[in-house]
């Protein structure tokens, strides 16, 4: 999971975003236990344009990007995933719904590794 942002959020406030973002994902799309990668990449003002495709949104600064490598998930599970990180954010961490883009990028099991150069899902370590 990467997260752009834009730069001038306290170290708090990002184990806040990490911390909620990983428990939703957790329940939502389940995953295997201690299956957490968090990327954070904060960004000054003339680094990000976020505009809305026409929808009407007005971004803040608080604006985030969710970018997941993930294996196949049902779209039952990423429309759960996308509402209820918004929510909890908005609750948790007061990011604005609007404010919160997320894009799921689907692989298979053979594209990862883990360590020790080995295809852990290919062979049956996972």
């Amino acid at each position: 999971m990467r997260i752009d942002m834009y730069r001038g959020r306290s170290k708090a406030e990002i184990k806040t975003i990490l911390d909620i973002a990983y428990k939703v994902a957790t329940e939502e799309l389940h995953l295997l236990p201690r299956d957490r990668y968090q990327i954070v990449t904060q960004h000054d003002p003339e680094e990000m344009i976020v505009w809305d495709v026409g929808l009407g949104f007005d971004r803040t600064e608080k604006t985030l990007i969710f970018s997941l490598t993930s294996s196949p998930r049902e779209e039952a599970d990423k429309e759960r995933f996308y509402a209820r990180l918004v929510k909890e954010l908005e609750a948790g961490a007061g990011v604005p719904p609007t404010d919160v883009l997320i894009n799921i990028t689907s692989n298979t099991k053979a594209d990862w590794s883990f360590g020790n150069g080995e295809a852990q899902f290919m062979n049956g370590k996972l």
